[in-house]
């Protein structure tokens, strides 16, 4: 579900979804806001800064997700992050809990007075290390302390937390395995980090909805690999690798 304003970057995203092969019926138009935008700059580095207008998407309603209802109890993940009201995100989490399909809730971007239920609706927490430090107040430095804030997150009620540690990998903890357990990634040289974050849940969903039968390290380890290969390309959506790009193994 999207909302994009009725101008040039709004047709441009639409053309865009159905090019490849994402469905549109969800996605509105109108006038009363701008396209969301999302400003970028990239230092030599690849570490990148974002400037978030988030526009039309705050006008998604209540009453758009009413329209969806049958679709999202019908699908067998639901992500949610919060480029959205906070409040419409919740809803539909919700509506995915209720209907029993599994949830992944990626607190981007991040507010520190989070509502707790976030944390109660959610089936995979996942977030990196500076949204981790917003919403527990411990520094996200090392692996160390990517476990602290994750078992405070635990402690919120989430069924399972992964903090994404950009090139370090991530750390794992569910309710049932509560230790730590850190999930390196590959080396690699970055050109561009931005949407990396995005590669990889985008990446776990898939996991979770294709290879439910997978543990959740091994979907964690292969989303890392994928969100690699992301980083070693210019641009957000254009840096995500086809399927046919990838190796035979993660899959």
């Amino acid at each position: 579900m999207h909302d994009v304003g009725k101008d040039s970057f709004g047709d441009n995203y639409i053309e865009n979804f159905k090019s490849n092969g994402v469905s549109t019926v969800y996605v509105g138009q109108t006038d009363e806001a701008s396209t969301g935008v999302a400003p970028i700059t990239v230092n030599d580095e690849g570490q990148n800064a974002i400037v978030i207008v988030a526009g039309a998407n705050l006008l998604l309603n209540s009453e758009d997700l009413e329209r969806a209802s049958k679709v999202i109890d019908c699908a067998k993940v639901v992500v949610c992050q919060l480029e959205i009201r906070p409040a419409i995100t919740l809803e539909a989490l919700k509506i995915a809990r209720k209907a029993g399909v599994k949830t992944i809730f990626n607190p981007a971007p991040a507010i520190a007075d989070l509502d707790p239920e976030f944390y109660k609706e959610t089936d995979v927490f996942c977030c990196n290390e500076t949204e981790a430090e917003i919403l527990t107040g411990i520094e996200v430095c090392n692996v160390e302390n990517a476990g602290k804030a994750g078992s405070v997150l635990l402690e919120k009620g989430c069924g399972s937390v992964i903090i994404t540690l950009g090139a370090e990998g991530s750390v794992l903890m569910s309710r049932d395995k509560r230790t730590p357990h850190y999930i390196p990634t590959k080396k690699v040289k970055a050109v561009d980090t931005t949407g990396a974050g995005d590669s990889f849940v985008g990446a776990l969903a898939f996991y979770m909805a294709y290879y439910p039968s997978l543990e959740l390290e091994e979907m964690n380890r292969r989303a890392c690999d994928i969100a690699s290969v992301s980083v070693q390309s210019q641009g957000t959506q254009s840096s995500y690798p086809y399927r046919a790009q990838l190796p035979k193994e993660l899959f």
